[in-house]
């Protein structure tokens, strides 16, 4: 069996009206657009993936994402061009995103290109561009080796 990409991801909010609000901004901006909405759920498809945002259970509202416990590290969107991270920065710094990182270059893989950012619940995401396949043709052994985590 060989995979197909990734279907979609789900995040929780701490703050479900803040997230929403801040998503609602982002996803069409990436070229995806609403196909769920409920008084629990908003998600969005576009690019092959989907991705949505979850009301969190009551006793965890208001509780803020910590990158380094257990569970999501990062969320990352592959851009098509270079120029489309530094379109995306513009957008984020004009939203109000707070910015972890300015677009740069990484050795990730060659020609690594990406901006780091966090959504309203401090949930880490990024937009990045490889050139070509990137790292989606070398062999896994060789990847691992490659990667630091961020």
């Amino acid at each position: 069996m060989e995979i197909n990409g990734v279907a979609h991801t789900f995040i929780t909010a701490g703050d479900f009206e803040k997230s929403v609000a801040f998503y609602r901004q982002l996803l069409p901006f990436l070229g995806m657009r609403v196909v769920g909405e409920s008084p629990d759920t908003f998600y969005c498809v576009g690019g092959r993936t989907g991705f949505g945002i979850r009301r969190p259970d009551p006793q965890h509202e208001g509780a803020r994402f910590e990158q380094y416990r257990v569970g999501l590290h990062h969320h990352c969107w592959r851009a098509r061009e270079r120029a489309d991270v530094d379109t995306a920065h513009a957008f984020l710094v004009a939203i109000g995103a707070t910015i972890v990182h300015e677009p740069q270059d990484d050795a990730y893989a060659p020609g690594y290109y990406s901006v780091l950012f966090e959504d309203s619940d401090g949930i880490r995401l990024e937009i990045n561009h490889v050139p070509g396949r990137g790292l989606f043709d070398t062999p896994t052994q060789r990847v691992g080796a490659s990667l630091d985590g961020r």
